[in-house]
């Protein structure tokens, strides 16, 4: 399938981080592919970006049109608060006819939103759902897509190999259905994180994760234990920004927003102590974090005022 006569395997990025990097390594198509990221312009940041850029084979720029150029399919891949700086600075530079898929964590307002600016611009926009993490599926990761241009963007995405479902209704819809899901999924992580880490300094992980384990069997707690601290520790400060887009989700439906708004505030917490995360443990991975929140709470001027101090209450999140 072609627009205005190109082909639609000229594909921009927008953004290259991880989930774009998977998308390029699955397709095998990176000579093909072109990327805009502001990481290219950030002085401490950039030779990172390039590095990475040059390692899948993609052509990385600074600005948007030189990326944009020729460009039939742009995927737009940012962190959920950038959302609407992207698609401004972007949306100026698309060919006439080209698919917008905008892949982001955020809420159907701002999807609507992101979706007028490429209107405007000429293009296509179709709303995208990642509905599941991108390793070790990449390309092949379930999409859920809503739209009216959905329909032909669903055509175009398969012949890449990817693997959408179309849910119906307008922009947003798909977006709704992520973000709704993430009360849950993102919450499960926050309540793991103030239980275990409230276990472990109280010394008695052990019986907390028995008693959990007998209550629910069939659910293998301590590695799901570990694997949401590594979510945290590893992805939470996108995570955060992701759970302020599903607060605002919330609101949108006349709805409290306390669960989501609490979560947000764990995986930013967690996410800004920039961990490794060890080995598989989550005993190990439960003590890098009390450690790192200990040696940030040394590291607080005495005159200061104690935000999440480690021995006190944490009610931040209450």
């Amino acid at each position: 399938m072609k627009i205005d006569g190109k082909d639609p395997q000229r594909i921009c990025m927008i953004g290259f981080g991880e989930a774009a990097r998977a998308f390029v390594s699955g397709w095998a198509l990176a000579d093909r592919v072109s990327a805009y990221d502001i990481k290219l312009r950030d002085a401490s940041q950039a030779s990172a970006m390039a590095d990475a850029c040059r390692s899948a084979g993609v052509d990385g720029h600074a600005e948007p049109g030189a990326a944009l150029r020729d460009a039939s399919l742009v995927f737009c891949l940012v962190t959920a608060d950038q959302v609407l700086d992207a698609t401004s600075a972007a949306a100026p530079h698309l060919s006439p006819g080209a698919f917008w898929f905008d892949g982001n964590s955020c809420a159907p307002g701002t999807k609507r939103a992101a979706a007028r600016l490429v209107a405007e611009a000429g293009g296509n926009y179709v709303d995208v759902a990642i509905m599941a993490p991108v390793h070790p599926k990449l390309h092949e990761t379930p999409l859920l897509l809503s739209g009216e241009a959905a329909e032909q963007g669903s055509s175009l995405l398969a012949e890449l190999g990817m693997h959408p479902e179309m849910t119906g209704g307008g922009v947003g819809s798909a977006s709704a259905i992520k973000m709704i899901r993430s009360v849950m999924i993102k919450g499960f992580e926050a309540l793991t994180a103030e239980c275990l880490l409230a276990a472990r300094r109280a010394g008695v992980e052990d019986r907390v994760m028995a008693s959990l384990q007998s209550s629910d069997p069939g659910f293998d707690w301590p590695a799901r234990t570990a694997y949401n601290l590594d979510r945290m520790m590893v992805h939470g400060s996108r995570r955060a920004a992701e759970m302020r887009e599903v607060a605002a989700t919330l609101r949108e439906l006349s709805l409290p927003d306390r669960m989501a708004a609490a979560t947000a505030t764990w995986e930013e917490e967690i996410g800004s102590l920039k961990l490794e995360t060890g080995t598989a443990s989550f005993v190990e991975r439960a003590d890098r974090i009390l450690a790192a929140r200990q040696a940030a709470a040394d590291d607080r001027p005495t005159d200061a005022t104690p935000a999440l101090s480690p021995d006190a209450p944490d009610r931040s999140v209450s």
